[in-house]
C-alpha cells in the first residue's frame, strides 16, 4: 500500500494543517542545525514519537521510503571507502551517515504530515502561507503531485508484475529496466494528457473554494514543539 493521506481521529489528525507546516519545517532547521550523533538520536526519538501519536508504524513508513534510503546511504557508503586496509575509513564515513541519516528523519515526519492531512487541507495552508499567485501555484504544484505519485507507483508495480508473469524476471538486468523504464514513461505521459484534459473539462480554476482553516487548542502543542526546536537549533 503507498503511502496517503488515511482518514483517522488521532490527535495529529486533529491538528491545523499549518502547525503540522511549522512544526515539519522547525524539525527540519534542527536536522540541519544538530548533524551530531546526540542530536540526531534526540530527533530520532521525536520521529518515533511523531508516526506512533499518527499510528503510523514506522516499519511501513521506512518500507515506503526504502528507494530513497538506498538513494541517500549509497553515496555515504561510497565515501567511507578507501584503495587498501582496512578498506572502509570510519572518520571518513561519519560525516556522510550522520547526513544521510538526517535526510530519512526528515522524510519520516514528512510521512506522518502526509498520513493525516488532507490534500485540500495542504492546498489550503499553502494558499494561506503563500500569498497571491505564487501561493496558487505552489498549492497546485503540492496537489497535484501528491495525487499523481501513488498512481505512478500502481503503475510501475503493475508493469513489474505483468513482466513477472511473462518470465520478464529471466531476461537481462538491461532489458528489465528498458521495459520498466519505457512503459512507466508512457504510462506516465498517458495519464498528464489525460489529467489535462479532465482540468480543462472541469474549467479548472487558480481560484479553488478550499476548506477554511482554524486553529484551536490541540494547535497549541504544534507550535511550542516548532518554537522549541528552533530555539535549539539556534544555541
Amino acid at each position: 500500500m503507498s503511502l496517503a493521506y488515511e482518514p483517522g481521529t488521532t490527535f495529529v489528525h486533529r491538528l491545523d494543517p499549518r502547525s503540522k507546516l511549522a512544526a515539519q519545517i522547525a524539525f527540519a532547521v534542527t536536522a540541519f542545525a544538530h548533524t551530531t550523533p546526540r542530536g540526531l538520536a534526540v530527533l530520532t526519538g521525536l520521529t518515533l514519537a511523531v508516526l506512533r501519536a499518527a499510528r503510523l508504524p514506522a516499519g511501513r513508513a521506512l518500507w515506503e521510503i526504502r528507494f530513497l534510503v538506498v538513494l541517500v546511504a549509497v553515496p555515504a557508503a561510497i565515501e567511507g571507502l578507501v584503495l587498501g586496509p582496512p578498506w572502509v575509513s570510519i572518520a571518513d564515513l561519519r560525516g556522510p551517515a550522520l547526513a544521510s541519516y538526517r535526510v530519512v528523519l526528515i522524510v519520516l515526519v514528512s510521512a506522518a504530515y502526509v498520513r493525516t492531512t488532507p490534500i485540500r487541507d495542504s492546498e489550503a495552508a499553502i494558499r494561506w502561507m503563500v500569498p497571491g499567485k505564487p501561493g496558487r501555484l505552489a498549492s497546485v504544484g503540492v496537489a497535484l503531485v501528491v495525487r499523481f505519485l501513488p498512481v505512478l507507483r500502481a503503475d510501475l508495480a503493475a508493469i513489474r508484475r505483468a513482466m513477472a508473469a511473462r518470465l520478464g524476471t529471466e531476461r537481462p538486468l538491461v532489458d528489465r529496466i528498458r521495459i520498466v523504464a519505457v512503459g512507466g514513461l508512457s504510462r506516465a505521459f498517458g495519464r498528464a494528457d489525460r489529467l489535462a484534459l479532465a482540468m480543462n473539462a472541469r474549467c479548472f480554476s487558480w481560484n479553488p473554494t478550499l476548506p477554511v482553516l482554524r486553529f484551536s487548542r490541540v494547535d497549541i502543542p504544534a507550535f511550542c514543539l516548532a518554537a522549541g526546536l528552533l530555539v535549539w537549533a539556534a544555541l
